[in-house]
């Protein structure tokens, strides 16, 4: 199976996703530390019989790769839920979004970012992103993971969507 990119990047119009994550400031060599708390996401969910919507998801908030990165792990639910805990709820919002699915190892994601932001600066369409002092303030850029590493352990056969949100 070839790694990189499994589709071609679409534009699709998304609907509000309710969910519920956990929000961290990290660098990129700190990533597990929201990475790693997936799991407590799925668990909290479990505790009170609130069933997942969907696959889990990294939305960023801020990017600076040289220093620091504003991050969330989620989780979709169908419904809107109070947080506590430590784990807060919220609304993915809607909007168009550019998306492109990755299918290959995590690691060599980059490749795939590098190609949807390359495709739709070809087709001038803009971002609902900021360039700010602290780095790119995102309104929505998501990474969902849509294999469950339980199901399929070869780490070079998952599959990301990318979903980054167009401005309006």
């Amino acid at each position: 199976m070839s790694v990189g990119m499994s589709v071609e990047p679409t534009v699709r119009d998304r609907a509000e996703q309710p969910y519920v994550g956990v929000r961290a400031t990290i660098t990129m060599t700190s990533f597990a530390r929201v990475a790693d708390r997936i799991p407590e996401i799925f668990a909290w969910l479990g505790e009170r019989g609130i069933a997942p919507a969907g696959p889990p998801f990294f939305r960023y908030y801020l990017i600076d790769v040289e220093r620091e990165l504003e991050v969330e792990a989620g989780v979709p639910v169908r419904a809107a839920v109070e947080g506590g805990d430590g784990v807060r709820g919220g609304v993915l919002p809607a909007g168009r979004y550019a998306t492109i699915t990755h299918v290959g190892h995590p690691d060599r994601l980059f490749g795939t970012i590098e190609a949807l932001l390359g495709w739709a600066a070809e087709r001038r369409l803009e971002w609902d992103m900021e360039r700010t002092e602290r780095g790119e303030r995102w309104g929505c850029r998501l990474e969902w993971f849509k294999t469950d590493p339980r199901v399929e352990p070869d780490r070079d056969k998952w599959e990301t969507e990318l979903a980054f949100r167009l401005a309006t």
